[in-house]
């Protein structure tokens, strides 16, 4: 997946505890797991949006998009 997510980095550059982060959001600390590990299919604005408030950042701090030629998107007709 080209997608990446930089949970961690943004968790360490605050000072914050996954767990922590989980209370604030009102997630499992399991979905923030998922999360975290880049497993996840999807995350809701909601979410998105209380986590970029409490690590003070833009959904683009979070979500990185990493190109490799082996990738391939298939295009949905």
């Amino acid at each position: 997946m080209p997608v990446k997510v930089a949970l961690d980095e943004l968790l360490r550059e605050m000072g914050m505890t996954s767990k922590e982060l989980c209370e604030l959001v009102g997630i499992t600390e399991a979905n923030m797991s998922i999360l975290r590990s880049g497993k996840a299919r999807a995350i809701r604005f909601e979410t998105l949006a209380k986590i970029c408030y409490y690590l003070n950042c833009e959904p683009g701090d979070l979500l990185k998009y990493e190109r490799d030629e082996g990738d391939s998107i298939e295009k949905n007709d």
